[in-house]
């Protein structure tokens, strides 16, 4: 083999074992440095869905309202969206189509701010206090 072909799996391996300390190296890291006392499993607390350190109260089957998952959603839309523009500010960086770059750039940022209006007007973004009733 040449050398550059052992160069590159010399890249390679070390990219794969600085990928594997990545991957492992915080549960390797965890079981050698936490307590083993007190665990879930030692205070026979098995059946217990969260470990926080403090009994819970009540149960963990309680109704969320569908705003939560509303506000997600429209929050990783406008997110991803938003990413785009970076890339669309490097590649249109051409001095003789700046005007046309710049109306397409803003008929996308005005197609988002059409959804924000039409997420306003359906009251997505009125926040009301719910009351919900234990069990």
């Amino acid at each position: 083999m040449d050398q550059q072909i052992l160069t590159n799996i010399i890249y390679v391996t070390i990219f794969l074992i600085g990928a594997l300390l990545f991957g492992f190296g915080p549960i390797i890291i965890v079981k050698l440095l936490s307590p083993s006392s007190g665990t879930r499993n030692i205070a026979n607390n098995t059946g217990q869905f969260i470990e926080c350190g403090m009994v819970p109260i009540g149960s963990a089957w309680i109704r969320f309202g569908i705003i939560y998952y509303l506000y997600a959603l429209i929050f990783l839309a406008f997110d991803v969206d938003v990413l785009f523009l970076f890339p669309v500010a490097v590649a249109y960086n051409s001095p003789e189509f700046l005007v046309r770059d710049f109306v397409e750039v803003l008929i996308f940022v005005g197609i988002l701010s059409l959804a924000i209006v039409y997420a306003w007007v359906k009251g997505v973004f009125k926040w009301e206090q719910k009351k919900y009733h234990h069990q």
